[in-house]
This record gives C-alpha cells, structure tokens and sequence, in this order.
C-alpha cells in the first residue's frame, strides 16, 4: 500500500488511520473491492470463495455462510450450483462475477472495481455493466470504478475523473467531459473509437 502525503483520508466520515489501529476489521466492512482478473483463489470452490471475507472477518455458522453466498451468487445472476465448481471451471464472465458475489458478502456501501470488464467480448461486458448500474441503484451502493473502458462509463458513471500524466486534469460528468478542452480528455471522448459508443457524429 502507498502511504498518504498528507492530509486525511476518511470512510463514512471516520478517520482511516485512526480505525486500522484500533479496529480494522470495520474498515474491511466499510467497502467490497473487485480486482481487475477476479482473484479467486484456484484452490477453494466459488462457495468457498465468496464465504472468505465472512470467515476472515465475521464470527458466524457455516449454514448461515452457506445462505449468504447463495443469496449472493443468486444477486449476480448466477445459480446456487454454481457454488460448488472451481474457478478451473468458469467462464471469464462468470469469474466476474463470482468476484463480485465477494466484493458484496459483507454487503458494503462502497464498492471498488478495477477495471471490470476487461477481458470479456462486447455482449458479456455489456451484460456486466447493466449489473453493476442495477446493483448500484437496488443496494444504494456507492461504486468506485477504474477502467478504460468507455461503454462502462456511458452506462454506468454519474460523475467522472479523467487522469493524465498521474493527476485529475478533469472532473465532471459524462457532458462536462465532452465540453472539456483539456488536449489529452479531447483526444479520448472525441477520438474515432469513442464515436459509436458516445453517439457523436465525425
């Protein structure tokens, strides 16, 4: 982890610093992180997998575990038999997923994604994107997204922050991105491949 500069982080109006040294299982608690290639662990089933930050963090039974990951699986659009295959046996779409159902099983306010849709053809990653704006909307979630990937941020950002050269050169939303002057945002939401996805015309 890179430590801060300066100034304060906080979560929900608590200081980061302060909570890691007293208690940091309520940070873990606070937000869900999807990591850019799913990072499941190989040996443990998807059940299991999504059970992992329960055990790591809560104190409770595993028939308890075992509803909470059904009721997981089932909220990314997958079925409870899904539960007992191995990551071996999935679908790039469904590991995605099956990292989502994790991000989600201390059902936090804050979710993190990094760049989740990447690696999936055009149909699956639209698919991804109707489910992270749907979770977003019936969980009141707040996502975080990191991606390159302009169809996600037409479907799913309110508010957008460009970077360039490692600082925010623009921030806004998608209209506000469009009428920004800034050269490097210019040549991304108006060069050729953005024209189909955001309706402009050349």
């Amino acid at each position: 982890m890179i430590p801060k500069r300066s100034g304060q982080i906080e979560v929900a109006g608590l200081d980061i610093e302060h909570i890691r040294g007293h208690n940091p299982h309520v940070v873990a608690g606070r937000w869900g992180i999807l990591f850019q290639q799913g990072a499941l662990f190989s040996s443990l089933n998807v059940r299991q997998n999504i059970q992992f930050p329960l055990r790591e963090n809560i104190a409770m039974s595993q028939a308890l575990m075992d509803e909470i990951a059904t009721a997981k699986l089932e909220m990314v659009g997958l079925s409870a038999d899904d539960g007992d295959k191995f990551p071996s046996e999935l679908s790039g779409g469904m590991v995605k997923r099956v990292a989502l159902a994790r991000a989600l099983a201390l059902d936090p306010a804050i979710l993190f994604l990094d760049e989740p849709t990447s690696g999936l053809d055009p149909i699956s990653a639209g698919d991804f994107d109707a489910l992270i704006k749907t979770l977003q909307r019936t969980l009141g979630l707040t996502v975080f997204m990191v991606t390159h990937d302009l169809d996600s941020l037409n479907t799913v950002c309110d508010r957008v922050a460009a970077l360039s050269d490692g600082k925010i050169v623009a921030i806004g939303s998608m209209a506000e991105m469009l009428r920004c002057e800034h050269p490097w945002v210019q040549a991304y939401f108006h060069g050729k491949r953005s024209r189909a996805v955001l309706g402009q015309s050349s």
